[in-house]
C-alpha cells in the first residue's frame, strides 16, 4: 500500500512540474514534509532548491519586499473566507464520493469471489506469454504534448487525488493555478471514473509482465487466506465452545465464592464478638489484679508486724501457740478467698479461648493465668513443731516469696508481669492446704477495709507521682533528668487519667530542650519501653500523636528524636498504623531544613519498610527514596545509598522498576537543561549546560547506578536460562556468551546493561560539555566496575564492540544475537556533526572506561597509537588531531596510571619527521600540563618541548611555546621557571615577529599564577620590547 502511495504521489509531482503549477508543487512539498514523507519529496526539493530555477538574487528581492498594509491583509482576509467557503464545499463532495465509493465497494464485494478469481488465474496464465511478447515488442515513443481534454482530465484526477490525500492546502493552490478550467465540473468522458488516478496507475501496472506475475501471486494468496480463514473458523467454533464450559466453571466458582464470603463474613463477626469479650475480660482482670495489689500491701504490712511480734516473742511468753496458728489460718482462709475470686476471671477468659482457637492472643493470655510458682513452701509444716513457734510471723511469708516493698517497686518499673508473678506466688500458699477455705471467716470484713485502703494508698501515691513530676523537672540538671525516666514511666504507665497520661507523656518528650545523641538514646529506651508495658492502643493513642506535636518544633535535635522514634516504635503499633500514620511523619520529616533531621529519617524508613503489611504504597516509598537520592546533602545521600535502598530492593521486589526510573531520572536531568547553542543543527545545540541542581542531580544517580551494579549482576546470574555452571564467580564467561548469541531463550536481565543503560549512558554524555569531566569520571567508574563485575569476556566481547559502534568505528558483533543487531548499529552516528561529537563525548569512555580496564592495557595502547599516531598518516600526507581527540586524551591523562603510556607514544610522535605530528605532539603536551606534577614536568614534559622549540619549523617552534606557557601556568619550580627563561631567551633571540608575539602571548597568560621572577623577567622583556623602535603595525597582534 505504501509503494502504490508513493508511485501515486510521484506521479502527481511529475504531473505539476511538467506543467509549471509551481504553486501547487511548493504547497505540496510543504505539506509532504509536515506529514515526514521526506522519501517522496525529495524531487520536489530538490527542484525548488535549484539556482538555476531559483536564483538567490531573486529570492532575496522577494525576502526584501514591504510588508503588506491593513487594506492588503484585508483582503486577504475576505480571500481567506472564500476560500474556506470553498472548502466547505469540497468537504461536501468528498462526503459524496465516500458515500459512492462505500456503494462501489459493497457491490465489489458482492460478486461472486470464486469465479472471478479462477477467470484471473486462467486468463493471466494463458496470456503470460502474450505480455512477455508485447514487453518485447513494445518500445518508448513520444505520446507528444497533452491535449486539452487530457490536460482537462488529468487536472481533475489530480484535483481528485489531492482531496483524498488529505492535502487541502495544496488543492486550493491547485485551483488558483488551474485558471481555465471549472474543476468541480468533470465532463463526461471515458476517463470520468471515481479514483480515477488510481485506476489509470493500475491500468498502466496491468500492462506489463510484473505486473501479472503479482497478480497471480496474490490470487495464490488469496487462495492460502481462504483456507487460513477456514481453518480459523473451525478454530473459532471449538473456542466458542470452551467458553461456554469455561462460562459454567466460572459460574459454580462464583457461587462457591460467594459461598465462601458469607461463611468468611460469619467468621468475622464471631472474632469481633469474642474480641469484645476478650476485652471485657481484660477489664475484669485489671480490677482483680488491682484488688491482688491491694492484697500484696495488706500482707506487706501484716508482715511488718510479724516481724515486730517475733522480736518480742521472748518478753510475751504467755501468749500460746495456739493463737498464732489460728491467725496464720485466718489469713490462709483469706488469701484462698482472694485467689477464687480473682481466677474468675481468667478462667473464664480462658474457657472463651478454648471455645475459638483461631487468634494467637487466646494462647498467650491463657498461658499468662496458668504459670504457677512451683516452689510454695506449706503454712502447715511450719506449725508442726513447738521448737519453731518463734520463728512461724518472721519465715512463713518469706517461704511463699513475698518480695520487699522495694523490690516490688523496682521490678513493677522494669515488666508489667511482676504484678501476676506476686499474685501467682501468694496464691501458691493455699494451694497447698487440701483443705477448703470457710464459707464465712470472721476476717472477711477486715481484709476488705484493709483491701479498699491499699488501694486508695496505691492510686493515691500515683496521683502525688503525676501531680509532683511536672513541678520537680524544671528544677533538675538537665545532665541529670534522664534520671527521672523511672518515675515518669510509671506514673504514665499506671495513672487512670488519660489527660494527665498526655501531660506526663509530653513532659517525657520534652524532658531535655536539646538532647544530644546520647540522651535521645536514653529516652528513646524510655519509650521502647513504655511501648512494650502500655500495648498498641495505648502507644498508637498517647505516643504517637507527642511525635505528630514535634515534628515542627523549632529545635532539630527534638525532630530528631521524631525521626528516630518511627523507626522503633513502629514495631508496637498495629500495621495499619506503619504504612499511614508513620509514613506521614517520615514524609514530611523528609522534607525537613536540617540534615541530619532528613538524615535520620532516611534511615528509619528502611527500618520501616519491613513492618509494612503490603506493598501498597510502594511507589510512593519509591518516590520518597528517589527525593532522598537527589538531597543536596551528601551525608543524606551515603545513608540512602547505603541503608534505603537495598531495604526499598528487598521489600518491593521491584528491581526492574527501579533501574527504569533510575534511567529516565538520569536522561531527564540532562534533558531539561538549555542546549549551548540556538544554531539549529549544529554540535553545540546537541550539548546542555547544566545547573549545580541538575549536575548534583546527575552525579549522585550516577553513584546509584554503580551501588545497583550487584544487585544486577546478582539478578541476571539468578534468571540465566543456561546452566549455573556456566556463571563463574559471577562473571560470564565467552561459552556462555556464545550461548546467548544463539538467540534459542530470551535473558531480558542480561540484556538490560548492553541494550539499555549503555545506550543511555551514550546519550547521557553526548549531553555534557567538555568542562563537566567530573560527570565523565563517574560514567568511567561505572564502566571500570561493570568491567570488573561481569568479567572480561563480557568486556571483550560484549562492552567494547557496543561503545566501538558508538564512537564510529567496526566492531565485531558475533556475540550478540540477531535480534540486537540492527539496535546496536543504530548507535553508530550517521552525519559528519554526529560524528565529531561522538568523537568529543564517546571517545574519552572507550579510552578511560573501557580500554582503560586493567586487563586491556595493552590494546589501549594499541588504540592510542593507531589514533595519535598512524591515524594522522593519510595516503602519505598528514592530518592535525582534531580538537575533540584532543580533548579526549586530555580526560585520559586526569588518570595517573595512563601517564606513562601517554608520554611513550608522544615521544614518538616529538621524534617523528612529519611536521604535523610534531605539531600534535606540542598541542597534546599543552593540554595534559594542568594533570601532571613538577616531576613528570621535569623528567619528560620539558624535554619534549625543549626537542620541539629547537625544530626548524616555525609552526612548530610556535606550537611549542603555547606549551611552554602552559608550564609556566601552573608550575613555580625554581628549576622549571628557568628552563623556560632560558628556551624564551632562544626565541626571542631569533628576532622574528612571530615568535616575540607568541612568547608575550604565552607569558602573558601565565603572568597571574606565575612566581615573581618570572613576572619580573616578563615585564622587563616587555619594557624591552615596547623601547625599540618599530612600525605602526609591528606589534597589531598583541
Amino acid at each position: 500500500m505504501d509503494i502504490e502511495r508513493s508511485s501515486l504521489c510521484n506521479c502527481v509531482v511529475n504531473f505539476l512540474l511538467e506543467e509549471k503549477y509551481l504553486l501547487t508543487a511548493f504547497e505540496l512539498l510543504q505539506e509532504l514534509l509536515e506529514d515526514g514523507r521526506d522519501d517522496q519529496a525529495i524531487r520536489l526539493r530538490q527542484f525548488f532548491s535549484d539556482s538555476a530555477q531559483f536564483p538567490p538574487d531573486l529570492i532575496s528581492r522577494f525576502n526584501s519586499l514591504r510588508v503588506a498594509d491593513p487594506q492588503s491583509l484585508l483582503e486577504e482576509k475576505l480571500a481567506l473566507e472564500e476560500k474556506l467557503a470553498i472548502s466547505d464545499y469540497e468537504l461536501r463532495l468528498a462526503q459524496e464520493d465516500i458515500i459512492k465509493l462505500k456503494t462501489d465497494l459493497n457491490k465489489k464485494t458482492d460478486l461472486p469471489q470464486d469465479n472471478l478469481n479462477e477467470s484471473d488465474a486462467d486468463n493471466n496464465v494463458n496470456h503470460g506469454t502474450e505480455f512477455q511478447r508485447k514487453k518485447r515488442d513494445a518500445s518508448l515513443s513520444d505520446l507528444g504534448p497533452l491535449k486539452d481534454n487530457e490536460r482537462r482530465d488529468l487536472n481533475c484526477a489530480v484535483k481528485e487525488y489531492l482531496l483524498l490525500a488529505g492535502y487541502r492546502l495544496t488543492t486550493m493552490t491547485f485551483y488558483e493555478e488551474v485558471t481555465d478550467q471549472n474543476l468541480d465540473v468533470w465532463e463526461n468522458t471515458p476517463a470520468c471514473v471515481p479514483d480515477a488516478l488510481r485506476h489509470y496507475y493500475y491500468q498502466y501496472l496491468s500492462s506489463t509482465s510484473a505486473a501479472a506475475e503479482e497478480k497471480i501471486a496474490m490470487l495464490r494468496e488469496n487462495e492460502s487466506l481462504l483456507k487460513a480463514n477456514e481453518s480459523l473458523n473451525i478454530e473459532k467454533e471449538s473456542l466458542l465452545k470452551n467458553k461456554e464450559v469455561s462460562e459454567g466453571q466460572i459460574s459454580a466458582l462464583t457461587k462457591s465464592l460467594e459461598a465462601l464470603h458469607k461463611d468468611l463474613k460469619d467468621r468475622e463477626k464471631l472474632v469481633q464478638d469474642l474480641r469484645k469479650t476478650l476485652e471485657h475480660q481484660r477489664k475484669e482482670l485489671n480490677d482483680c489484679r488491682a484488688e491482688i495489689t491491694a492484697l500484696k500491701m495488706h500482707i506487706e504490712g501484716s508482715r511488718s508486724s510479724q516481724n515486730v511480734v517475733a522480736m518480742d516473742v521472748d518478753v510475751v511468753q504467755s501468749r500460746s501457740l495456739e493463737k498464732y496458728k489460728e491467725e496464720i489460718k485466718a489469713l490462709q482462709m483469706e488469701i484462698e478467698r482472694l485467689k477464687a475470686k480473682s481466677t474468675n476471671a481468667p478462667d473464664s477468659v480462658g474457657s472463651v479461648y478454648s471455645e475459638s482457637m483461631q487468634t494467637e492472643e487466646k494462647v498467650v493470655e491463657v498461658d499468662q493465668n496458668k504459670i504457677v510458682i512451683s516452689h510454695p513452701v506449706s503454712m502447715v509444716e511450719v506449725v508442726n513443731s513447738e521448737e519453731e513457734a518463734q520463728s512461724l510471723a518472721t519465715h512463713a511469708l518469706d517461704d511463699n516469696t513475698i518480695k520487699q516493698p522495694e523490690e516490688v517497686s523496682q521490678e513493677a518499673f522494669t515488666s508489667p508481669s511482676n504484678e501476676n508473678n506476686a499474685l501467682e506466688n501468694s496464691e501458691s500458699i493455699p494451694e497447698q492446704n487440701d483443705e477448703p477455705p470457710p464459707e464465712d471467716s470472721g476476717l472477711n470484713p477486715k481484709s476488705g477495709s484493709l483491701r479498699g485502703e491499699a488501694d486508695k494508698t496505691g492510686l493515691g501515691t500515683i496521683q502525688i507521682l503525676a501531680d509532683a513530676l511536672p513541678k520537680i523537672v524544671p528544677y533538675v540538671l538537665i545532665n541529670h533528668r534522664e534520671e527521672l525516666l523511672p518515675l515518669i514511666m510509671c506514673a504514665i504507665e499506671r495513672h487512670p487519667d488519660g489527660s494527665t497520661r498526655d501531660s506526663l507523656t509530653h513532659t517525657l518528650f520534652n524532658l531535655i530542650k536539646r538532647p544530644d545523641e546520647k540522651q535521645r538514646k536514653i529516652i528513646m529506651d524510655a519509650c521502647v519501653t513504655l511501648a512494650k508495658n502500655v500495648g498498641e492502643m495505648r502507644t498508637e493513642m498517647e505516643l504517637l500523636p507527642q511525635c505528630w506535636e514535634q515534628i515542627n518544633h523549632m529545635y532539630e535535635e527534638r525532630r530528631l528524636l521524631v525521626a528516630q522514634s518511627c523507626g522503633e516504635l513502629a514495631e508496637f503499633v498495629r500495621p495499619e498504623i506503619r504504612d499511614s500514620l508513620i509514613l506521614s511523619i517520615v514524609q514530611q520529616l523528609i522534607e525537613d531544613s536540617a540534615t541530619v533531621v532528613r538524615e535520620a529519617a532516611a534511615r528509619n524508613l528502611a527500618l520501616l519498610l519491613p513492618l509494612f503489611p503490603n506493598l501498597d504504597k510502594y511507589f510512593k516509598v519509591e518516590d520518597l527514596m528517589f527525593q532522598l537520592v537527589c538531597d543536596p546533602s551528601g551525608v543524606v545521600v551515603e545513608t540512602t545509598l547505603k541503608d534505603l535502598l537495598p531495604a526499598v530492593i528487598n521489600w518491593g521486589n521491584k528491581f526492574d522498576h527501579i533501574l527504569r526510573v533510575l534511567l529516565s531520572y538520569i536522561l531527564s536531568s540532562a534533558q531539561r537543561c538549555p542546549p549551548l547553542s540556538g544554531v539549529e543543527g549544529s554540535m553545540e545545540s546537541q550539548l546542555r549546560v547544566l545547573g549545580e541542581r541538575e549536575r548534583w542531580n546527575i552525579e549522585v544517580l550516577l553513584r546509584m547506578l554503580v551501588e545497583l551494579l550487584p544487585f544486577v549482576q546478582q539478578n541476571a546470574i539468578e534468571t540465566c536460562p543456561f546452566s549455573s555452571a556456566s556463571v563463574s564467580k559471577g562473571a560470564f564467561p565467552s561459552s556462555l556468551l556464545e550461548l546467548y548469541a544463539g538467540g534459542h531463550v530470551d535473558w531480558p536481565t542480561f540484556e538490560w546493561m548492553h541494550t539499555n543503560c549503555f545506550p543511555d549512558l551514550i546519550q547521557l554524555v553526548c549531553m555534557l560539555p567538555q568542562k563537566e569531566d567530573n560527570l565523565r569520571n563517574r560514567v568511567t567508574k561505572f564502566l571500570l566496575a561493570v568491567s570488573e563485575q561481569f568479567g572480561d569476556s563480557y568486556l571483550t566481547h560484549i562492552m567494547l564492540p557496543v561503545f566501538l559502534v558508538a564512537v564510529g568505528d567496526n566492531a565485531d558483533l558475533t556475540y550478540f544475537p540477531s535480534t540486537i543487531h540492527s539496535r546496536i548499529k543504530g548507535l553508530k552516528p550517521k552525519t559528519a556533526v554526529a560524528e565529531k561529537l561522538a568523537t568529543m563525548c564517546v571517545l574519552p569512555l572507550v579510552l578511560a572506561g573501557v580500554l582503560g580496564s586493567p586487563s586491556k592495557h595493552e590494546q589501549l595502547a594499541d588504540y592510542l597509537r593507531k589514533l595519535l599516531v598512524e591515524g594522522t598518516m593519510k595516503e602519505n600526507h598528514s592530518v592535525k588531531l582534531s580538537a575533540e581527540t584532543v580533548n579526549a586524551v586530555r580526560f585520559l591523562c586526569t588518570f595517573e596510571e595512563y601517564h606513562g603510556m601517554v608520554f611513550n607514544i608522544l615521544w614518538e610522535m616529538v621524534v617523528s619527521s612529519n611536521l604535523d605530528m610534531k605539531i600534535n605532539a606540542a598541542n597534546l603536551l599543552k593540554v595534559i600540563v594542568p594533570y601532571i606534577d613538577a616531576k613528570v614536568a621535569s623528567t619528560h614534559v620539558l624535554p619534549a618541548l625543549v626537542t620541539l622549540g629547537s625544530d626548524q619549523n616555525l609552526n612548530v617552534k610556535y606550537a611549542s611555546i603555547d606549551a611552554f606557557g602552559a608550564v609556566a601556568q601552573h608550575f613555580k619550580n625554581d628549576m622549571i621557571v628557568d628552563k623556560i627563561r632560558v628556551q624564551m631567551d632562544a626565541f626571542l633571540e631569533d628576532g622574528s615577529h612571530e615568535a616575540t608575539v607568541a612568547v608575550v602571548r604565552s607569558l602573558v597568560v601565565a603572568v597571574p599564577h606565575a612566581t615573581d621572577r618570572l613576572r619580573d623577567y616578563l615585564l622587563s622583556k616587555i619594557f624591552h620590547l615596547s623601547a625599540m623602535p618599530t612600525s605602526s603595525s609591528s606589534f597589531v597582534d598583541f
